[in-house]
């Protein structure tokens, strides 16, 4: 099945929400891990000595350390941007920098970003979000098109909401409103698990998913997918007479 038996897997934001899961299914399967969450002042050095100097090699990078923000851009001060796209984007870019070469010497190896739904759509009072997740989204296909004919492959995957610490927050009964629509805008009519994501990255970073670079893998419950029409609660509708 190409699963990851053997293999060396770095996991930033590993100690809670879609790291936490991915971290614990990957070692259910027999992965050694080498999880990073805000380890100290220089994570992607420590990411990639780490499992280098422990185990040998780097199989899997998932970079999965992420922040969430809210405001238009005309809301968001500087340092709050700064913030979010330093951890989101450029927290992504320097793990993989450390981290790739290793891969690149051992003619291979797979990383799995986190993006998200809101690296696809538009989202409003999320401008810095968005614009960190859709700029993983992008440097997601341009390192595949940098490393792919070295070996590596790089994909990354977009969640919908899903039930973590990072949207935990939604719970409060004053943001009840927001919650419910947003579970709503899914087709599958609940928010997904850590473990459902999780279980999508290791197909990603597995063998069965050896000729599979550049892509993003939405796991939203069809939030992007489209719109459903409440259709049930309307009762019968009356009889239409389209156009010939």
């Amino acid at each position: 099945m190409g699963r990851p038996d053997g293999r060396v897997a770095v996991i930033t934001g590993a100690a809670s929400g879609i790291g936490a899961a991915t971290a614990q299914r990957f070692a259910a399967e027999g992965a050694s891990i080498a999880g990073l969450d805000l380890a100290g002042p220089s994570p992607e050095v420590v990411a990639g000595l780490e499992a280098v100097e422990r185990f040998g090699r780097i199989d899997v990078l998932l970079n999965a350390a992420g922040v969430a923000s809210a405001g238009a851009v005309d809301q968001v001060p500087a340092d709050e941007w700064d913030r979010v796209l330093d951890i989101n984007l450029k927290g992504t870019y320097l793990v993989a920098k450390h981290v790739v070469p290793h891969m690149v010497a051992a003619g291979a190896g797979s990383i799995v970003n986190i993006a998200s739904i809101e690296g696809l759509v538009g989202f409003s009072g999320q401008a810095a979000y968005n614009a960190s997740k859709g700029a993983v989204v992008l440097l997601t296909r341009n390192m595949a098109a940098d490393y792919g004919r070295s070996g590596v492959r790089v994909n990354c995957v977009c969640p919908g909401l899903i039930d973590t610490p990072m949207t935990e927050v939604l719970h409060d009964p004053s943001l009840a409103t927001i919650r419910s629509w947003f579970v709503d805008q899914h087709l599958m009519g609940r928010a997904g698990r850590p473990e459902e994501v999780a279980a999508a990255i290791l197909f990603l970073a597995s063998d069965d998913a050896s000729f599979v670079t550049g892509h993003s893998l939405v796991v939203d419950g069809g939030f992007v997918a489209g719109r459903r029409f409440p259709l049930d609660d309307l009762g019968p509708l009356p009889e239409v007479q389209f156009p010939q």
